[in-house]
């Protein structure tokens, strides 16, 4: 693929899950999205046969992008098991106060698709969640902690849950909430 392809495809995929984070899947439309990616409808569908296929891509691409993020972060968790839960917590409360933040836009994505359980993205943000849940799952095994996997998964579910309370409430002291039930079952597991 030319250098130019490549970077057209980018642009187009950059343009779409922001517009698909921040407004939804079924809210934003194939102009909306040729538009904010300064192409043509035709150039578009050049790259992507529809916006079903579109949507799985730039969550494939968001993936890549999240992981190595959070790879960054698995660096850091490290220490007791209270320690990886004070950082993975920490993260969240910080991730969260960001200008304009809307939570996970996996998770936002994945409500909103509720319905069509085969659709590609869907099974992209289920491989995403379970990649970075094992990640916890091996980081509290690394120290130790018996369990691991039923705890990272009892953590991932608090972190989920307060994201989602935060956007509902607009209230960050659900991250606080949630690190504090992490830290007791911390206790409980050791």
């Amino acid at each position: 693929m030319p250098r130019s392809r490549d970077k057209t495809r980018l642009r187009i995929l950059q343009a779409a899950y922001g517009l698909f984070r921040r407004r939804g899947f079924a809210r934003v439309s194939v102009d909306e999205i040729a538009a904010a990616a300064n192409v043509t409808k035709r150039t578009l569908y050049s790259h992507f046969e529809s916006k079903d296929a579109l949507l799985a891509q730039a969550f494939e691409a968001q993936h890549d992008l999240t992981f190595s993020a959070f790879q960054t972060i698995g660096l850091e968790l490290s220490g007791a098991p209270k320690d990886i839960v004070e950082i993975f917590f920490r993260e969240l409360d910080v991730w969260s106060a960001k200008p304009r933040w809307a939570g996970s836009g996996f998770t936002r994505l994945v409500v909103e698709l509720a319905d069509l359980p085969g659709h590609p993205a869907r099974k992209i943000a289920k491989r995403h969640k379970a990649i970075l849940e094992d990640q916890l799952s091996r980081a509290l095994a690394e120290v130790g902690t018996t369990r691991s996997k039923e705890l990272a998964r009892e953590l991932w579910l608090l972190a989920e849950g307060a994201m989602v309370l935060i956007l509902i409430h607009g209230d960050r002291s659900y991250a606080s909430a949630a690190a504090e039930a992490a830290r007791k079952l911390v206790l409980a597991h050791t």
